[in-house]
């Protein structure tokens, strides 16, 4: 999900008889299973797959958090401000996790900063979209974080050690996250028939993007194959996606919500839900910059950036002194 376009420089798998003496080693751990750690040797492409990888999950949390920020102010209760505020603080926590993560590859965090604000880096599309009322929370609680949750808990079994122990206490935070949401929409579903009317347009706008988290079909999602030979991804697109489809449609019956695709239908054969496909052309042209809000998101990380720099001095001045001091007694 947080990976929906990360790119290896691999033109393929390659066989055992293609790889090196310590290529092979490496991969026979990957299949046993074992958890590869930071001073390890590695191939250069799973370290760069890696932090590609690990850097964009770390830069949706950050910027995940800005969609639901500006609804803490004006949450309907003092409850729910106090949640929706927990909330937004986990998501910077876990930003916080995934950055000292791909930091352990070799990567600094400074250089990371730079990519995003730069549009090097990525981050998830469905943080481009604006929320537009208080169901809106609802639905990223319940739609986004379910897809997150859906991606993440797999990622508990990433090859990579760092990256694998954060995934934990994200994926129990997360959890959190999509009842909440879950339970606003049950609230608005039952209640008045405009909080219903605002429930199901929400649905109806973040149903498409929620699909397209997970990344372009698996057809065309070419690098998969060796990231999932890595295990630094552990499943397809389509099956995550699937899987999301199976899970979400029936808490959306029991809202009395409807999914907003006329295609959907109940497969016997596969046991799961035949579902249209997002608008491809949208989710390209979203994570090409061109999506609802993406100057917007960048641009509040930009400023956020540049108005702590005097903050940021000043800690590395404190640092710098007390160093000073601690050599100058020794």
């Amino acid at each position: 999900m947080y990976a929906q376009m990360v790119k290896t420089d691999s033109t393929g798998v390659k066989s055992i008889d293609d790889m090196s003496e310590q290529e092979a080693a490496f991969q026979a751990r990957i299949d046993r299973d074992e958890k590869i750690e930071p001073k390890e040797w590695m191939p250069d492409n799973y370290r760069k797959t890696l932090i590609r990888q690990i850097s964009q999950h770390a830069h949706s949390e950050i910027v995940g958090q800005l969609p639901e920020g500006n609804w803490i102010s004006r949450a309907p209760t003092l409850e729910r401000k106090a949640i929706l505020l927990a909330k937004v603080q986990d998501e910077a926590g876990h930003g916080l996790y995934l950055y000292c993560a791909a930091e352990t590859l070799g990567i600094s965090r400074d250089e990371m900063f730079d990519q995003l604000h730069s549009g090097k880096a990525k981050y998830s599309s469905i943080f481009n979209y604006p929320t537009l009322t208080w169901a809106d929370i609802g639905a990223v609680g319940w739609l986004v974080d379910g897809a997150a949750i859906m991606n993440q808990v797999p990622l508990q079994r990433t090859s990579y050690g760092p990256y694998a122990r954060a995934m934990v206490r994200i994926c129990k935070e997360e959890s959190f996250h999509q009842r909440q949401g879950f339970h606003i929409m049950m609230k608005m579903a039952k209640g008045t028939a405009a909080q219903k009317r605002m429930a199901q347009d929400a649905l109806n706008r973040f149903w498409g993007p929620s699909l397209m988290m997970f990344g372009p079909s698996d057809k065309n999602s070419v690098h998969s194959a060796q990231s999932m030979a890595w295990k630094i991804k552990m499943n397809t697109n389509d099956e995550l996606r699937q899987k999301f489809v199976d899970q979400t449609v029936p808490q959306a019956e029991y809202l009395g919500l409807t999914v907003p695709d006329d295609t959907l239908a109940w497969n016997e054969e596969k046991q799961g839900y035949d579902f249209a496909d997002p608008d491809w052309d949208e989710f390209h042209a979203v994570l090409a910059g061109n999506g609802p809000c993406n100057k917007e998101r960048l641009g509040a990380r930009v400023t956020a950036w540049e108005d702590g720099k005097w903050f940021r001095e000043g800690l590395l001045a404190h640092s710098k002194k007390r160093a000073a001091i601690a050599s100058d007694a020794a």
